[in-house]
């Protein structure tokens, strides 16, 4: 492959129609370990990607990027309060497809006054027009100790399928841990890639010994890594070993493939990269020994 080549030039040439699932196409998928659930391992974030307003093209795009995730076995959609306008904006895409039923539905808390959580939650679940959310998340920790039993007691009564908590900050990794040993939270949300590593040491083999479901944000560094990448050739034994025909769905491959991630949450605005995210669970994933080699190559390039 060309050094010159990149993600676009890929989309447009003879890859991208392998990328270009069929409707309703098998997409691997790993259990939610609090109850065995289903999941596909690639969902859709919206943080920045949503946060369009009122404008009527970014809305379309946004309306066109969820009807080729949901068309192509995707379900988990993740967003929350402090997204701007990506809220309405997922509810009108949802409405407009009349999707809510094919969605896992993921959003947050993320208010600091404890009192508030449970009138923000229920702002948040008309802004997606959902009868109730599948999964609410405590952004960031923010207040957690005061929003875990609201959101607990929302799942005890049947408004609520499953409760987690989110950073994307590693510095809060050791309160994390200690809310993971403590809380009986269904999911957490961390950020995880072939670069930020740290996960690996204590948090994802202790949500594999508290039956946590782990969601992988910012797969691809908010574009950067993927950007970083595409500098260089996509090496030789990529296809053929790991069943990935471009730098996105290697760096994917390397999230998903670990047996302590449920689901990476890549965001785009374009439906090309959609369908080659979900790709990338579509086929085989990488053999474990492919994982310390693929972080090698990137840590080297």
């Amino acid at each position: 492959m060309p050094t010159s080549i990149t993600r676009r030039d890929l989309l447009a040439g003879a890859l991208g129609a392998a990328w270009s699932l069929p409707p309703h196409a098998a997409t691997a998928t790993r259990p939610i370990p609090s109850t065995g659930e289903s999941l596909p391992q690639v969902g859709l974030g919206t943080w920045i990607t949503f946060n369009v307003g009122r404008d009527p093209e970014g809305r379309a795009a946004s309306v066109a990027v969820m009807r080729a995730f949901l068309d192509a076995g995707g379900r988990l959609i993740d967003s929350s309060p402090m997204y701007g306008s990506s809220q309405q904006v997922v509810g009108d895409g949802l409405a407009a497809l009349d999707a809510a039923s094919r969605v896992f539905s993921a959003d947050k808390v993320w208010i600091g006054e404890g009192g508030r959580g449970a009138a923000q939650a229920e702002a948040s679940r008309r802004l997606w027009r959902v009868p109730r959310f599948d999964l609410l998340q405590i952004h960031n920790l923010l207040a957690w100790q005061e929003h875990l039993p609201m959101l607990f007691e929302m799942k005890a009564a049947g408004r609520l399928r499953y409760v987690g908590i989110t950073t994307s900050e590693g510095r809060r990794h050791d309160e994390l841990e200690r809310i993971m040993r403590t809380q009986p939270i269904d999911f957490v949300q961390l950020t995880y890639n072939a670069v930020d590593r740290e996960p690996e040491q204590r948090l994802l083999p202790l949500a594999r010994e508290r039956r946590i479901a782990v969601i992988a944000n910012r797969p691809f560094q908010g574009g950067a890594l993927v950007r970083a990448l595409q500098k260089r050739p996509l090496p030789a034994w990529a296809g053929p070993e790991a069943g990935a025909g471009s730098w996105a769905q290697l760096m994917l491959k390397f999230i998903v493939a670990h047996p302590d991630v449920t689901c990476a949450i890549p965001a785009t605005t374009q439906v090309a990269h959609v369908r080659e995210n979900l790709a990338a669970a579509a086929g085989p994933l990488t053999d474990p020994a492919l994982r310390p080699r693929i972080a090698e190559l990137v840590r080297e390039l």
